[in-house]
C-alpha cells in the first residue's frame, strides 16, 4: 500500500483539542458580558450552557457533508493508494490531471513531480501519498474550523440574547436575586422579545406594585399551593450500617515483617540483588516464589450491609406542589380597571410558577377560549401575547372550566390548583360539571375563585374551596370571603 488508508478521512473527527481550545475561547469571551462579571450565579449557568454546547458542536462538526470535489478526492485517493509502485509511475500524468479538477493538492503534486529525476526515486509514489493524504486532512480540518467559528459566533449570540433577558427580568422583578430568575428561566430566555414585549410586561409589574394588595391574593394563593392536604401514614425505608474490621488490605499501621511478591512493600536491602547482574536472577526467583521481604500492614476496612431502618418518608414531600391553571375572564365586561387587575395577578402568578418550578397554565375565555403555557421554553412570548390581548366578547364560564378539567384529568396537572379571575356575571353550572369538580377535589385538585366585581352570581362560588373579592369601587379593599 502506497499510503495511509483513507476510509476515514470522509468522516475525519474532530479535533478534541480544536473543540477545547473553542470552548475556552467561548469562556473567555462570555466572562466579559457584564452580567456574567457581576453574578456568581450566572457564571455558573454560562459555564453549564457552554458544556452542552461542547457536546453538541463536536457531533455538528463532525458530520459536516463533503463537498462534491472533496468526495471525489477522496475516492482517487483511495483507488491510487492500492496501486504497486510500477503502476503508479506509470499512471501518474493522468493522475495529475486528475488532481487538477478536485483537489488543491494539485498544485504541491505538480511541483513534487517537476523536480530533477523524481520518476526515478524509488520512493517517489510513498512520499506523494504521503503528502496527498496531509493536504486531504488539512483541507477538511480548514472546512471544520471554519463551521466551528460559525458555531462559535451563534452560541455567542444565544448567551448575549440570554443575559438580556434575564437582565429584563431582573427590572420587573427588583426584589428578586438575579441568579435564581436566571436558574429557573435559562431555557425560557433563549428566545428573542420585542421592546413592546417587554414593555407590557413592566406595565404589570409597575401595576402590582401599585396595588399590593392583589400581590398579597397571588401570595396567598401560593402558600395554599405549598400546604400538604395529604394525610397518609408514613412508608419506611432501608438504612445502611457501617462496621469496621482488621484488614491486611489496609495500609493503616506496619506490624511486622512477612515474605511476599508484593513490589510496593518492599524492604529496600531485598534491592541488594537488583545491584550484582550474577544475583539478579535469585531477586526474580524470590518474586516468583513470594519470598520478597515485605512490610506486613494492617488496617481498620469497612464493609457495609443493608438493614431496615425506621426512617419514615413523608407522603409528599413539602415542596411538591402541583402546577397552576389560570383561567381568565376575557369578556367585555371586563375591560378597564378589572381588566388590569386579572392580568396583572395572572402575571404574579406566573412569577409564583417560576420561582416554585411549577407548571402555569392560562385559559382566556369569553364566548370561546385560547389556552396559554406561560412556563414552558417560549413562556415568555405566550406571557406578552397574553397580557397584549383585549378583552371582549360575552362571558361563557362552562367551556373554561371544561378545558381545566381536561387538563386535570391528564398527568401534567394533576394536583392542580385552578383559580378563576372573573366578574362571575354568569348562570349557575350544570350538574355535571358540579360533579366533575367534586370529583377532582377528592383528588387533591384546589379550586379558587378571585372576583372582580360585588354584582357576580353567589350561586357559582359554592364549587370554590376558596374565594376573595377584590372590588377598586369599595377603595380596592381585599376580602377573603370564605
Amino acid at each position: 500500500m502506497l499510503g495511509i488508508d483513507a476510509l476515514d478521512i470522509a468522516v475525519l473527527l474532530a479535533d478534541a483539542e480544536m473543540i477545547e481550545v473553542a470552548l475556552q475561547d467561548l469562556m473567555g469571551r462570555s466572562q466579559l458580558l457584564p452580567l456574567v462579571e457581576e453574578n456568581k450565579s450566572v457564571r455558573g449557568m454560562v459555564k453549564s450552557q457552554l458544556k452542552r454546547w461542547k457536546s453538541k458542536v463536536a457531533a455538528k462538526v463532525d458530520n459536516i457533508p463533503h463537498t462534491k470535489e472533496i468526495k471525489q478526492e477522496l475516492a482517487l485517493y483511495q483507488e491510487v493508494i492500492h496501486w504497486s509502485e510500477t503502476e503508479f509511475i506509470a499512471q501518474i500524468d493522468t493522475l495529475l490531471e486528475q488532481l487538477q479538477s478536485c483537489s488543491e493538492f494539485y498544485p504541491d503534486a505538480k511541483k513534487i513531480l517537476l523536480s530533477t529525476n523524481a520518476k526515478l526515486n524509488p520512493m517517489l509514489p510513498h512520499y506523494f501519498c504521503q503528502q496527498w493524504y496531509n493536504s486531504i486532512v488539512s483541507n477538511v480540518r480548514r472546512i471544520q474550523e471554519s463551521q466551528l467559528e460559525v458555531e462559535k459566533q451563534k452560541e455567542l449570540e444565544q448567551l448575549r440574547k440570554r443575559l438580556e433577558n434575564i437582565k429584563q427580568m431582573e427590572q420587573l422583578s427588583p426584589d428578586e436575586d438575579t441568579g435564581t430568575i436566571a436558574g429557573r428561566m435559562w431555557d425560557m430566555t433563549n428566545i428573542s422579545l420585542s421592546k413592546s414585549d417587554w414593555s407590557v410586561m413592566k406595565d404589570q409589574a409597575d401595576f402590582l406594585n401599585k396595588h399590593p394588595k392583589l400581590k398579597d391574593i397571588a401570595e396567598q394563593l401560593g402558600r395554599m399551593a405549598n400546604q400538604n392536604d395529604l394525610n397518609e401514614p408514613p412508608s419506611y425505608s432501608e438504612g445502611i450500617r457501617f462496621e469496621e474490621e482488621n484488614s491486611q488490605q489496609a495500609t493503616d499501621d506496619i506490624v511486622g515483617i512477612h515474605e511476599n511478591d508484593d513490589l510496593n512493600k518492599l524492604l529496600p536491602n531485598e534491592l541488594l540483588f537488583l545491584t550484582y547482574p550474577e544475583l539478579e536472577v535469585v531477586f526474580y526467583k524470590h518474586l516468583i516464589d513470594k519470598r520478597l521481604m515485605n512490610y506486613q500492614m494492617e488496617g481498620k476496612a469497612h464493609s457495609s450491609k443493608k438493614v431496615t431502618a425506621m426512617e419514615p418518608i413523608p407522603a409528599k414531600a413539602e415542596n411538591d406542589t402541583g402546577p397552576f391553571i389560570i383561567c381568565v375572564d376575557a369578556s367585555g365586561s371586563m375591560r378597564g380597571f378589572p381588566e388590569q387587575c386579572v392580568k396583572a395577578i395572572a402575571f404574579a402568578l406566573m412569577q409564583i410558577a417560576l420561582a416554585e418550578d411549577r407548571d402555569c397554565y392560562v385559559v382566556l375565555f369569553s364566548t370561546d377560549y385560547i389556552t396559554y403555557q406561560l412556563t414552558k421554553q417560549d413562556g415568555l412570548r405566550e406571557a406578552s401575547d397574553f397580557l397584549s390581548y383585549t378583552f371582549h366578547g360575552g362571558t361563557d364560564l362552562e367551556p373554561a372550566i371544561s378545558e381545566a378539567i381536561k387538563q386535570m384529568q391528564g398527568e401534567r396537572y394533576q394536583h392542580a390548583d385552578l383559580v378563576i379571575l372573573s366578574d362571575f356575571i354568569a348562570p349557575k353550572q350544570s350538574k355535571n360539571m358540579i360533579q366533575q369538580v367534586e370529583a377532582l377535589k377528592q383528588k387533591n385538585n384546589r379550586f379558587h375563585a378571585i372576583s372582580l366585581s360585588k354584582y357576580g352570581n353567589p350561586e357559582l362560588m359554592n364549587i370554590f374551596d376558596h374565594v376573595w373579592s377584590y372590588t377598586p369601587s369599595l377603595g380596592q379593599k381585599l376580602v377573603k370571603q370564605k
